[in-house]
């Protein structure tokens, strides 16, 4: 990653936008839809704009997914979403799209499009969501899909920007590692069940601003997709502080705004310095450690 850095460029805020979706099983469908709310937000000021996980496909069916899956240079999607941000000078996190690596296994990786069109980074999700939740709903992302290995910190004209997705965001060691390489902004694109939405979704990313003092970006998936599998919503833009500055307060598609003022993430880390008050401890010791009465 990245070194330690802060903001440096002349221009200090901008309109960001988390464009809200309920993914589909058909990827044209789904690139149409996204590229309409990317349009909105672009046409109502928004610089940087972020779309959820799985923006171009969502369903639960391996065989779906094989089915539909293909490489990089053959994807469908990407080729779109690089024209839109040309066309509407954007900076364009798209969430994640399922990219082919071999037969058996897929990436769910984020592209982060710059206003030329060019692909400015990429990033694949690095924790698989395996798990099992109340009243028999099950997942096992691992199954189908391997894990990055490499975190990621990117340039933009307004600071530098770390990357995860969904299930990322459960492990805090991450965006601590991001911040400390110059992060100002962290994107988190998901589609969060709504069982574990509505009961963590705002206490987690509130955390990892607050951990961070980072501008935290969430796009989401929301609602009953077409393939039974049901989303939170509710995307949000949290300043470093920790205070939710935009939210959408539903699960329907829509276009969430937030003016981000860069000055801001300064002023967190100011007051409180936990980014460089790391200690060097033993976990041996509390690996022996016996309970005495």
């Amino acid at each position: 990653m990245a070194g330690p850095g802060s903001v440096s460029s002349v221009t200090k805020n901008f309109l960001s936008a988390c464009v809200q979706m309920r993914s589909a099983c058909s990827v044209a469908e789904n690139v149409a839809a996204a590229s309409a709310l990317i349009a909105e937000a672009a046409d109502q000021g928004a610089q940087f704009i972020t779309t959820p996980e799985m923006t171009s496909l969502l369903v639960t069916k391996s065989d779906d997914l094989f089915a539909t899956v293909r490489g990089e240079e053959e994807d469908e999607a990407l080729p779109a979403f690089r024209a839109l941000a040309a066309e509407k000078k954007i900076w364009l996190l798209i969430g994640s799209l399922p990219i082919r690596l071999s037969a058996e296994k897929v990436a769910n990786r984020s592209f982060l499009l710059s206003p030329e069109g060019s692909i400015a980074a990429r990033y694949d999700k690095i924790h698989m969501f395996d798990v099992d939740l109340a009243g028999g709903e099950s997942y096992r992302e691992s199954k189908n899909y391997e894990p990055g290995r490499e975190a990621v910190v990117a340039p933009l004209p307004w600071g530098k920007l770390g990357l995860s997705i969904c299930y990322d965001l459960r492990f805090p060691y991450l965006y601590r590692s991001l911040a400390q390489a110059g992060a100002d902004f962290l994107v988190v694109p998901a589609a969060f069940t709504r069982q574990t939405g509505e009961a963590h979704w705002h206490t987690l990313l509130k955390a990892r601003a607050i951990e961070t003092g980072c501008y935290v970006l969430a796009a989401a998936q929301g609602g009953n997709h077409e393939c039974g599998r049901v989303t939170y919503g509710h995307s949000l833009i949290i300043a470093p502080w920790g205070e939710i500055i935009a939210e959408a307060a539903h699960d329907e598609p829509c276009v969430v705004l937030a003016e981000i003022d860069t000055d801001r993430v300064a002023v967190a880390r100011s007051r409180i310095g936990s980014l460089s008050h790391d200690r060097a401890f033993d976990l041996s010791v509390i690996a022996s450690s016996e309970v005495t009465s």
